[in-house]
């Protein structure tokens, strides 16, 4: 069945143009870029930014410093997570 195989791959290429068009022109130009989910520029600079403020937070012994740097570390280790725009938001709250 050699026509199944083939729609196989042509429904995956349709959804790779879907889900993410930059890499999949890019695929298509031979200069493949990561995908979005490996992408992680922010998460680094907000990491960076974190470490920042949590060190001055310990070397001025300033508390309010250092719960914001553990809370921007948190949210770095958010975006780190390449599953997270599949899981959606969060859940509405429960009607009783």
């Amino acid at each position: 069945m050699p026509g199944s195989d083939d729609q196989r791959l042509s429904e995956i290429e349709f959804r790779l143009h879907r889900d993410d068009p930059r890499f999949a022109h890019a695929l298509d130009a031979g200069r493949p870029c990561a995908p979005r989910e490996y992408r992680y520029l922010r998460a680094w600079l907000l990491l960076a930014a974190a470490l920042v403020v949590l060190v001055s937070g310990v070397v001025l012994a300033h508390g309010l410093l250092i719960a914001t740097g553990l809370v921007l570390a948190g949210m770095a280790g958010e975006l780190f997570d390449p599953h997270r725009p599949a899981r959606g938001g969060r859940c509405p709250p429960r009607r009783s």
